[in-house]
C-alpha cells in the first residue's frame, strides 16, 4: 500500500553499492594497467553525456568563493543550481543540487541585498550537526534561513554527477510548514511535515514514490525527475568546516560539499552498471 515504507536504496544497499565500487577501485589500481577504457568506448561516451556539463563556472575553493560572493549565500545557491552543480555526499555519492522554482525565485530576490535578514545562515565549524545549532528541536518546521525543507531523490535520469541522484531544496510557507496547493507546488506535503522523523536512521523512515507524492499534492514530480524516481525528505542546513569549506547537511548527519561535478566512483558506477 502507499502507506508502507518504500526504500529501494536504504542505507544497507547504499553501503553495498559503495563496497562494490571500492573493491573495483582497489582491483583496478593494483593491476598492471588501466587499459579497460579502450574496450568500452561507447559506455564511456554515454557516461560523459549523462554528466550534464556545467554551463557556468561557480567557484568552489573557499577563498575564491568568498571573494566572489562574500555573505551573499542566496546568490551562491542560485548559481550552483543554475550551473547544475553537484554535492559530494558520503565520500563519492554525487547529488545534483536542484532548487524548486519557488525557492529559486525567492533566493534570487534575497540575493539583491547581501546583508538582507533573509540571507541563508551558514553556521561555523562548531555546528557540525544540526542538533548543535541554537534553538534546535525535533520537528518538521523550517524558516528558509537557518533550516530548509529538502529531499534526496533517486533514479533521476541524466542527473549531473553521473549517479542519478538529486538533492532538492524547496520553499516552506511562513509558518514553517508547506501546503503545495497554496505555497510551493514542488515542496513538502502536509503528510511529509506531519510524519517527519529525519533525526532517525533512514532505513526505518518512509520513502515516497513519485506517484505517492503526486497523490499527496506535489505537482509533476515524475515529469520532473522521472517515472521511477523516489525520495526521502530531510531538513537541511549550511555550515563550514575547519578548512572553510561549505557543507549542506541533513538532520541525520549525512552531508555534502560542492564538487567539481563527478567522482571516480561515479564513473565506475556507470561503466559497470552498479
Amino acid at each position: 500500500t502507499n502507506q508502507q515504507n518504500h526504500s529501494p536504496y536504504p542505507t544497507k544497499e547504499r553501503t553495498m553499492m559503495l563496497t562494490k565500487l571500492c573493491a573495483l577501485t582497489i582491483g583496478l589500481l593494483s593491476s598492471s594497467t588501466l587499459a579497460f577504457a579502450p574496450s568500452t568506448p561507447q559506455r564511456i561516451n554515454k557516461t560523459k553525456q549523462n554528466m550534464s556539463a556545467t554551463p557556468m563556472a561557480v567557484p568552489i575553493e573557499p577563498s575564491k568563493r568568498d571573494a566572489e560572493y562574500g555573505r551573499n549565500i542566496a546568490k551562491y545557491l542560485v548559481d550552483l543550481h543554475d550551473a547544475k552543480a553537484t554535492f559530494d555526499f558520503c565520500g563519492g555519492m554525487m547529488f545534483q543540487l536542484v532548487l524548486t522554482d519557488k525557492l529559486r525565485s525567492y533566493l534570487e530576490n534575497v540575493a539583491r541585498e547581501s546583508d538582507a535578514d533573509e540571507q541563508p545562515v551558514v553556521f561555523d565549524a562548531a555546528k557540525s550537526r544540526m542538533f548543535n545549532i541554537p534553538e534546535y528541536s525535533k520537528n518538521g518546521l523550517v524558516d528558509n534561513v537557518r533550516l530548509f525543507h529538502g529531499r534526496e531523490v533517486r533514479k533521476v535520469p541524466n542527473a549531473a554527477g553521473g549517479m542519478n541522484f538529486v538533492l532538492q531544496l524547496s520553499l516552506a510557507s511562513s509558518d514553517g510548514k508547506n501546503d503545495p496547493t497554496t505555497n510551493d507546488p514542488q515542496g513538502w506535503t502536509t503528510q511529509e511535515v506531519e510524519g517527519y522523523d529525519g533525526w532517525g536512521h533512514d532505513v526505518g523512515r518512509v520513502w515516497r514514490t513519485g506517484e505517492r507524492l503526486e497523490q499527496e499534492g506535489v505537482v509533476d514530480f515524475r515529469k520532473t525527475f522521472g517515472q521511477d524516481s523516489f525520495t526521502l525528505c530531510h531538513r537541511f542546513y549550511l555550515h563550514l568546516d575547519g578548512r572553510n569549506r561549505l557543507w549542506l547537511s541533513a538532520e541525520d548527519g549525512c552531508e555534502g560539499t560542492p564538487s567539481e561535478g563527478k567522482s571516480f566512483l561515479g564513473d565506475l558506477s556507470n561503466m559497470f552498471g552498479l
